[in-house]
């Protein structure tokens, strides 16, 4: 086998995802299967995404959360292939050969590591989306181009392609229980190592543009785990791809820890208003994670 499809499932109707993947392996005449592992999702969507029971290889339920790293692991026990293909669950096909594309990839150039990209709709949605939406724009839907120049920096875990050997034995981090900072953790052990992550054009569409309030809670929750991060790995606390780690290291290099926590403690509710009227600059969503980071440290 040469591909395993790999869908983590979490609280996402995923009907459309699988059977368009499903539709391209038997058109294209494709070496490859479809897993699928709920992640203990709420039995309403269980139920309706049942349907795609008999277009998957393997579907699994979970009965507790078990996480977003630990998830990812646990497809190399059902996988048979060479190769495992990751896609997020909220994730839509919008290329007529993205399964073939990645197979011809790995026919040609034997890779380790592959990231193929993400794009989202280029139209301003109402402002009740906006902080994510710009997140994704400014931050996040990076041309190839871009990414190879820094393709650790940029690698993201939404749309990517592992060899199985180098995912057993770089397994993700599962301390990492909640959102935030998986794929760059991933990304460093791979650059520790000289694994090389390859880069083409090969994006996925970002299906669920979340509210304001939802991604600030995300926000918050990848502070939370990178102050786990900075307990458990030296490397993180000292990392410069890390952009958060890296404002938190000056500040700690200059003396500016407690002034930022006096500054923050003022400003927060003017800072999580901004954010949440969805009309505020990426600086601002910078401001408010480097305050969370900080308090999260300080009760550590």
């Amino acid at each position: 086998m040469m591909l395993s499809v790999c869908i983590p499932v979490y609280n996402f109707d995923v009907t459309e995802l699988i059977t368009d993947i499903r539709n391209q392996i038997n058109t294209d005449d494709l070496d490859a299967e479809i897993i699928f592992i709920d992640d203990a999702s709420q039995e309403e969507m269980r139920q309706r995404n049942e349907i795609v029971k008999s277009l998957t290889d393997h579907y699994i339920l979970l009965e507790r959360n078990i996480g977003r790293s630990k998830i990812r692991n646990l497809f190399l026990k059902y996988s048979k292939s060479d190769y495992l293909l990751f896609l997020d669950c909220d994730g839509k096909i919008i290329t007529k050969g993205f399964i073939k594309n990645y197979i011809n990839f790995i026919n040609n150039h034997h890779p380790d590591v592959v990231y193929g990209g993400r794009t989202v709709n280029e139209s301003k949605p109402d402002l009740r989306y906006g902080l994510r939406w710009k997140f994704a724009i400014e931050r996040e839907n990076l041309p190839v181009d871009v990414r190879k120049k820094s393709p650790y920096r940029d690698f993201q875990t939404n749309n990517f392609i592992v060899r199985k050997s180098v995912l057993e034995n770089h397994p993700f981090d599962e301390s990492i229980l909640q959102y935030g900072y998986e794929d760059l953790i991933f990304a460093k052990n791979l650059y520790k190592d000289k694994i090389k992550i390859e880069h083409i054009d090969n994006a996925i569409y970002n299906n669920d543009v979340e509210t304001n309030e939802v991604f600030l809670k995300k926000a918050d929750q990848s502070a939370k785990s990178l102050a786990h991060l900075f307990e458990t790995d030296l490397d993180v606390r000292n990392s410069s791809n890390i952009k958060l780690a890296k404002a938190y290291a000056l500040l700690k290099k200059t003396g500016g820890i407690l002034i930022y926590k006096m500054f923050y403690k003022i400003m927060k509710p003017f800072i999580i208003r901004k954010l949440l009227s969805g009309k505020a600059e990426l600086k601002t969503l910078d401001l408010y994670k480097l305050g969370q980071l900080i308090d999260y440290i300080s009760k550590s």
